[in-house]
């Protein structure tokens, strides 16, 4: 017997076994990963940053952690090795702090904790990095264990987190060992944004996974195909007939769009040049009729939501100075998803400036539409011509008129969109395919997908004078970093990746946890029963066994 128990131990350290008895299947690996797993030719290493002393919850984290690349290594076989170190273990001082930087340049972000040094004795600062490195033949990648929550790490946030462990660890495994990458297109030419603030969408998230290109609309007669999706930025000029027929045509071609639009100018800039408060007034993009043909209108109004960012107001003067407050600006709400859709689920607010509403019950047929981010239960719509104040909200009367609920402010259709052109293909309209060569499309052939946003301030970045561009969603005077880097590059993903790896992100981790208020009532009958029957049940068995034993023994 002892043999055997010993041969049993030596077998469960190299075979891993578990069986998944969990009602949402958290534990099991979903098809695509496994398929891409299965599909391997090559060694994919991991280290992970996550061993020595830590606090419970990233204990918890690594635990959940080496779980999964567990499972990972059962489907990837000798193709996936992984193992846990603490960053920068056994390098110098100066060493080290190169490493930490190389790794905050990848994306994955240090920790300050206070750990204690020996019981009965005090703190001192540690620093830990919640992330991972993979590398496959000469190439490496990230991961940011924590991406997409910027909160602390209650029980809430690491059950997100453990939620999307599968997609992140699948998601940069597949990029390390895939040759060939998607293109993404951003529109120029209807005064996109094209600056700094934009800076991390481009340098530090899409030329990272994605090959990347501006594009001039009229430069070509067409859009290129090579553009797997292509992003409209926040444009504020009048879009013409023939830059709507080129776009138009690239989506009854299967081109993806996300477009980003802001249907009335309301800026930051303006309320800061004048005295207070301005109007916000049409912008006349010209672009109504295409998103209502694909299925969505964006209204011509200003989202208010009592869930929001806070920015500086003078609150008042001392000493001939003005006193300057962070206080809730309504007019950045913070939205989210209340649906399991992959591209939202799981992540932590995002941040929007001066958003729209977007009407969904328009009349689209064979289009499935989803909201995407939505504001919260204490909403309202500031009608066109909207009057954009500091002091918007004045008094109590003013906090009862935020009564709507969910606005939607990002919307993915999906299905075969019909072109708006179609029946209305005039002389010029030929001309211009003529001119690029192409023949007039009426309809999708096979399902298409876009994603419409209506914030052109989504995928932007603040940028200031001490350091630079900031990161999207970062507010900068809090330094509070919002999840808006996260939903743009998600939703790019899901664009333009037909692996399904993007699917894993909607597993659903149901929380369960104890009842606090039934836990405090019946607190004493839980202990007596834990401590008192097992006693009991202790003593139960001494008597029978000597009962049996004196009966045993008289015969």
């Amino acid at each position: 017997m002892l043999t055997g128990l010993v041969l049993i131990n030596i077998a469960a350290s190299f075979i891993h076994l578990r069986a998944d008895l969990t009602a949402e299947k958290r534990y099991t690996l979903s098809a695509p990963t496994r398929k891409m797993l299965a599909n391997l030719d090559e060694q994919v290493s991991i280290t992970v940053f996550l061993d020595g002393d830590m606090p419970a919850s990233f204990k918890k984290l690594r635990n959940s952690t080496q779980d999964l690349l567990s499972e990972l290594k059962d489907y990837g076989k000798a193709n996936i090795r992984f193992k846990f170190e603490k960053a920068g273990q056994g390098l110098s001082d100066s060493s080290k702090a190169y490493f930490l930087d190389s790794i905050a340049r990848l994306g994955v972000k240090p920790y300050t904790i206070n750990a204690q040094v020996k019981e009965g004795e005090g703190e001192e600062q540690r620093q830990v990095v919640p992330g991972a490195l993979i590398a496959c033949n000469g190439r490496a990648t990230a991961v940011d264990l924590l991406s997409g929550q910027s909160s602390g790490l209650d029980e809430g946030s690491i059950n997100r987190v453990e939620a999307t462990l599968e997609y992140k660890f699948a998601s940069a495994i597949q990029k390390v060992t895939t040759d060939s990458v998607q293109v993404i297109g951003y529109l120029l030419g209807n005064g996109e944004i094209f600056s700094d603030r934009i800076k991390d969408l481009i340098d530090n998230n899409i030329r990272k996974k994605y090959g990347f290109a501006f594009f001039h609309i009229d430069s070509f007669p067409a859009i290129p195909k090579v553009f797997n999706a292509l992003i409209i930025n926040k444009p504020i000029k009048k879009f013409t007939d023939d830059q709507k027929l080129k776009i138009d045509q690239y989506v009854m071609n299967g081109g993806k769009v996300m477009w980003m639009i802001d249907n009335l100018y309301a800026e930051m800039d303006s309320l800061q040049r004048v005295q207070n408060e301005f109007i916000a007034f049409d912008r006349a993009l010209n672009l109504e009729d295409l998103l209502f043909k694909y299925g969505v209108r964006i209204n011509l109004d200003l989202v208010q939501d009592l869930n929001c960012d806070k920015n500086p107001s003078v609150v008042g003067t001392a000493g001939g100075k003005p006193q300057i407050q962070l206080l809730p600006w309504p007019y950045f709400p913070l939205v989210s998803s209340n649906n399991n859709n992959p591209i939202s689920k799981n992540l932590d607010y995002v941040l929007t400036q001066f958003p729209n509403s977007i009407d969904t019950m328009v009349k689209a047929a064979g289009i499935k539409k989803t909201v995407l981010l939505t504001t919260s239960d204490a909403s309202r719509i500031l009608s066109s011509p909207a009057k954009v104040a500091w002091n918007s909200i004045q008094n109590a009367e003013d906090i009862k008129t935020f009564t709507k609920s969910y606005i939607p402010v990002a919307v993915l259709l999906e299905g075969k969109f019909s072109s708006l052109y179609t029946n209305r293909v005039t002389a010029s309209i030929k001309d211009a395919l003529d001119a690029a060569h192409a023949t007039f499309k009426a309809h999708n052939e096979s399902d298409n997908k876009m994603i419409v946003i209506s914030d052109g301030d989504i995928a932007t970045n603040f940028v200031t004078q001490n350091e630079g561009a900031l990161a999207m969603g970062m507010n900068p005077y809090t330094k509070y970093k919002y999840a808006n880097g996260e939903f743009v590059m998600n939703s790019l993903e899901y664009l333009v990746d037909n692996s399904g790896i993007l699917e894993t992100r909607g597993k659903d981790f149901t929380l369960r946890l104890l009842d606090k208020k039934k836990l405090e009532t019946e607190k004493t009958t839980w202990q007596l029963i834990a401590i008192v029957f097992p006693l009991l049940l202790v003593l139960l068995f001494g008597i029978l066994y000597q009962v049996l034993r004196k009966r045993k023994y008289q015969r």
